[in-house]
């Protein structure tokens, strides 16, 4: 599969499918995905509005005009973007339905950690199901924009993200990604609302019926019943 593909293009801006395992930008002398994009459309030039990590899959906005990047990215730098992720974790989360928040606090080994006060908290909304033994199938809504701060809610909820080499131990067999996806975009631009969906289609789990089935049911993330914000 391409490591990447476009999902929908917008008023001056691209909607990019982002495989895992893809960086945003060159990593050396590999071109990123930006210079993928542009290159492969003849594109004088992309702008990235947000990222994603490199090894988290799903929807990727780039602008096709720099007026078009200034305003995008102020959408989201005000929160003005709602963003709803897919993850699988193999353990028992000590909430299923709720709110994670709490201040992060660098750790050890380039980690970060989820501390009770709240002085400048990332927060998090998530609701999570079983979909096979073992298996449960969450969605996360970031409702700020931390570094790692999905991973690290997940992780302070006692079920990191399947695939996690930063924040899950070691198990046997090791999974063949990240378990993060991201999912649905929604904003308003240039007058007009925006909602874009992208279903998970790579890796072993995603790709199993039952789970594939289980993303399906969800229908809409968008109008879940999201825990009301405290």
């Amino acid at each position: 599969m391409s490591i990447y593909r476009i999902v929908d293009t917008g008023p001056d801006f691209l909607v990019v499918y982002k495989s895992p395992g893809t960086n945003m930008h060159f990593q050396g002398q590999t071109p990123g995905l930006c210079a993928l994009v542009r290159e492969d459309l003849r594109m004088p030039a992309l702008w990235p509005v947000h990222r994603l990590d490199q090894d988290t899959s799903g929807l990727v906005l780039l602008a096709t005009t720099k007026n078009a990047a200034r305003d995008l990215g102020l959408l989201f730098q005000n929160q003005q973007v709602n963003k709803f992720y897919l993850a699988l974790t193999d353990k028992t989360p000590k909430k299923k339905h709720g709110l994670i928040q709490g201040d992060m606090q660098r750790s050890r080994r380039k980690t970060w950690k989820l501390c009770r006060s709240l002085h400048s908290p990332a927060r998090t909304q998530i609701i999570a199901r079983s979909v096979i033994l073992g298996l449960r199938l969450v969605v996360l809504r970031p409702l700020t924009g931390k570094t790692h701060q999905l991973r690290v809610a997940m992780k302070a909820l006692g079920a990191p993200i399947l695939g996690d080499r930063l924040y899950h131990e070691q198990v046997y067999p090791w999974p063949d990604r990240l378990y993060l996806h991201a999912h649905t975009l929604c904003f308003t631009f240039r007058g007009q609302q925006w909602t874009f969906c992208c279903p998970p289609d790579e890796g072993q789990y995603f790709s199993h019926e039952k789970i594939r089935q289980g993303v399906q049911d969800l229908g809409s993330l968008v109008d879940l019943p999201w825990p009301a914000l405290g």
